[in-house]
Parts: C-alpha cells; structure tokens; sequence
C-alpha cells in the first residue's frame, strides 16, 4: 500500500521559513470530499512547525457529508473517531487574493500514521504506484471553464447568478468585459508557480476559459485545486463571482474540465522520462498500440468512471448530445463530441504534444478521484490489450442507434443516479477505490440525487454556483 507521506525535518523547516518569509498569518490545510467540496483548517504561522509534524484533526464524518451538508450514515466515519490532516510541504503556495494567507494540500491519515481508507488524495498516490508498476507515468493537465458573473439576490427567491456579459464566443467584447478580473487572474496564478498556456472568453455568457501548463498526475490534482480556489477568491475580492458549475445558468452552455492526458515512460529516477508512450510517428492517428489501449480501458469504463469525473446532479444537464461536452463513450481525431478527442499534436513539437482529452470531465469531480481512477481504467484497457475500435469522425449523435450499435457506441449515463449505478456494477473501479472509500462516496452522491430531486432547477442551480 502507498504509505502517507510525513514531513521530515528539513521539509518543515524549509515551509516555515518561507512562511515567515511571506509575512503568513494563516496557512490553510486543503482537501477534497466526496461531494467535490474543497474543504479545510487553518493554522496560525506559530503553531504551522508543530502541526505540519502532527496533522490537525478532522472527524471522520466529514467524507460522509455532501455538497449540502448533509452527513449520511456510513459505518465508521459518525461521530466517534478522528483522522489527521497531514500538508504535503512542496505543496506550499502562498495566496496572493487572500493576503497573509498560504495553502497546502492534505493528505487524510489514520491517528497511527497509515493511510486513511477515504483518502482522495492517497486513491491518486496508490493508481501512480500502480502504473509505475508497468514502468508508466501520467503527465496531466485540466482545462477547466468557468462563469463571471455577479451574485444578484432576488426577492422571495434564491440568489441567481448574472453574467457579467453576453458576448458571443472568442469576441473581442468577452476580453474587454473580463480585462480586469483576468488579468489579476492570471498574475494570481503565476505567483503560484501555475504556467498560464491559452485564455479566452468562451461560448456561454460570462464563460471564461483559461489553461495551465501540464505536470505530473498528482501535482496536476493539486493544481486543479487551486486553481479553483484562484478563480474564485480573486472575482471576490473584485465584487464579482466565479463559479465552475457545469450548468449554473440552465439556458447557458455548460462548464466542462476537459482532462489533458499523456502516458511517459519512467526515467531510472522513477520520474516521467523523455519518451511519450503514446506516439507512434508510423501510426496514421499518431498514437501507439499503448495509446489505443489506454483508450479502449478509459471507454469501457466510462459508464461508470463518469460517477467520479462528472460527480454532481447538476454535470448531466451539461452531458447531452450535440453540447460539444460528449454524451457518447467513442473517440476520434479532433471530434468534440467524442468521449476522448486524440488532439491535434503541435507542429514540430509531435512528440511532447502528443496528447489524449477526456471531455465528460467537470469540476464538480474530485480531481484525486477522477485522476485516479482514469489511470486504473486506462491501467486496464493495457493490461488486458484491450481494442478501441475505429476512431469516429462524425458526430455521434448524427448516427441512426443501429449504426451505433454496430459501432459499439454506448450512450453515457443520463444522471448521476444511472453513473452510480454503472460505478457501483464496475468492479475494478469499485476494487480500485476500496469498500470504505466507494462506500462512502456512493452514499454521499445517491444522497445528492434524492435531495436535488425533491426541489426545482432554481434550487439545484443556486447550490451549485454556490460550492463549486
């Protein structure tokens, strides 16, 4: 098993120097549940030695609470029992739109130092560890969109969210609107070591798409955190907010965070080396026999690896056909409306950019969780040579249900209660995640889809550009 990782000496004595460097006054210890909420403590800049050594405690209820606060009744995680909230010290940020302020990532462990059973971020540890086996490293990036806009309180009703324009996708007047807040985006973000690529104002109103560099999966997790976490905290501190719910405006193109993903065999260091296991210059595509069966794993459990990758109620009325956010389990070259797009490598540049998109991805998913357990479908596809069939270079929903039969096309899950349902069915997923862990996850999420069910669309809307 992948053992928590405790900081030594040394790595304590380097967070707190640059703590006090910074001027801190309070450094955040971050972690994901399974309702997708990031959560957290705080320690004061003078206490940060002692309990990067010791962790903060955290009752075990919290991985049994959804994204409404509703604590379910899960065996061993009620109101007896406490794990520790243990920093990973490289993952120290200081936060320029919360000044005085850092932030680490967590781990959750057990009060004896061993890994934590519901642990997010040790399930993404424990699938690395499983593709180093096969001498294989995930490199990642998410591409996440999100809605500007304002929070406007309505009488009588819950607050809705106004963009903050209506412009049409890639105008000029998107830019202009956006100008301020993104640009102390962006610089929010270099301060944090995240590498900006590409922004634009994107198609739905207020939508922002803006990405960052690609890395190793588990940094690629944590940043995905605080990029989050950025996005909002600068469009507050501005009056304005940032929600990357995948429907908050049920009329409005939906937020998707497109999943980046590159397979590298490992140096002699155990880090990704220079070869990209998913090319081949001889194949037509590009992609090597690896890439095709990484692929063909990612398809066949895509059913159920949606649960996890698109984890809310509000993520299905994003999943549709013809939303250019994928509603069926195929791939092909540059298809937006394939599951996984092969996207177009750079000129000159074919063998590094050689990359892999799963797009039924959002940021309501737990990054740890979705990471992790695209790797163990990935994991699978290449163990078990498994064929993807014919890359598809139509849209799928243009297709007659016998053609995509014949195909081997499935429709993805109509919501989240049918993707649980093709989780909980899924057993090397289940396998992977562990009883404790798909256990709890399972009974937050079906609990979301009865609560979300017993109220109208105004309620589901608000409470998703609300958490996320």
């Amino acid at each position: 098993m992948t053992q928590s990782h405790h900081p030594s000496a040394d790595e304590i004595a380097r967070a707190v120097e640059k703590a006090e460097a910074a001027g801190l006054a309070l450094i955040r210890f971050l972690y994901v549940d399974h309702g997708g909420v990031i959560r957290g403590k705080s320690v004061s800049r003078a206490r940060l030695g002692e309990r990067m050594r010791a962790g903060i405690g955290l009752t075990v209820a919290m991985q049994a609470a959804s994204m409404l606060d509703h604590f379910l009744p899960v065996p061993g995680m009620g109101t007896v029992g406490e794990v520790r909230l243990v920093p990973d010290p490289a993952s120290l940020v200081v936060l320029p739109y919360a000044p005085g302020a850092g932030a680490m990532a967590a781990d959750l462990v057990q009060l004896d130092g061993s890994p934590y059973g519901a642990c997010p971020r040790t399930f993404l540890k424990q699938a690395i560890a499983s593709l180093a086996a096969d001498g294989l490293a995930l490199v990642a990036a998410f591409e996440p969109e999100f809605t500007l806009g304002r929070r406007v309180q309505v009488d009588g009703e819950l607050d809705r969210l106004e963009p903050i324009d209506s412009s049409v996708c890639f105008a000029t007047t998107g830019f202009a609107a956006a100008h301020d807040y993104v640009i102390e985006l962006v610089r929010a973000l270099l301060a944090q070591g995240l590498d900006v690529e590409q922004y634009y104002p994107e198609y739905g109103h207020g939508q922002q798409e803006l990405s960052i560099r690609h890395a190793p999966a588990l940094q690629a997790a944590d940043r995905q955190v605080w990029y989050r976490e950025t996005a909002r905290g600068v469009a507050w501190r501005q009056g304005l907010w940032a929600t990357f719910a995948p429907k908050p405006i049920p009329d409005q193109a939906g937020n998707g965070a497109h999943v980046h993903l590159s397979l590298w065999e490992l140096d002699a260091d155990g880090t990704p080396g220079p070869r990209n296991a998913l090319f081949d210059p001889q194949d037509a595509l590009g992609l090597s026999d690896t890439a095709f069966h990484f692929i063909a794993g990612v398809l066949h459990h895509l059913p159920g690896l949606v649960a996890l990758t698109c984890g809310s109620v509000n993520s299905y009325r994003r999943l549709q056909p013809q939303s250019w956010s994928s509603a069926f389990a195929c791939f092909g070259m540059d298809n937006r409306e394939a599951a996984v797009r092969i996207a177009s490598p750079l000129w000159g540049d074919e063998e590094a950019s050689t990359n892999l998109e799963l797009k039924a991805s959002d940021s309501t998913g737990n990054p740890y969780l979705a990471l992790g357990a695209i790797i163990y479908a990935g994991l699978d596809g290449i163990r078990r040579k498994l064929d993807a069939g014919e890359p598809l270079g139509v849209d799928p929903a243009t297709l007659s249900p016998g053609d995509l039969a014949k195909r081997g096309i499935q429709r993805l899950p109509e919501s989240l209660g049918e993707s649980l349902d093709a989780l909980a069915a899924d057993d090397l997923l289940m396998d992977a995640l562990g009883t404790m862990r798909s256990t709890a996850y399972l009974a937050v999420k079906r609990s979301e889809v009865e609560a979300f069910a017993a109220q109208d669309v105004g309620f589901e809307c608000f409470h998703h550009f609300m958490k996320f």
